[in-house]
């Protein structure tokens, strides 16, 4: 796949990830849980969009 491809789908993938994970702490968090209930999956999930951020420029825009 051409590079302009990578970054395209990359960003979609990453985004659609992003979104189903935040919504997922999002709702452990307002729901029986709690906020402190659903605070160590929030960083948990956090640090896992930064790798996924991370993977994501490496693969797709740092690539020489």
């Amino acid at each position: 796949m051409s590079r302009k491809t990578n970054i395209i789908l990359g960003l979609i993938g990453t985004g659609l990830m992003a979104i189903f994970v935040l919504g997922l702490a999002h709702s452990i968090s307002t729901g029986f849980a709690g906020f402190w209930g659903g605070l160590p999956f929030l960083l948990i999930a956090v640090f896992v969009i930064a790798l996924a951020l991370y993977n994501f420029w490496e693969e797709a825009i740092k690539k020489d």
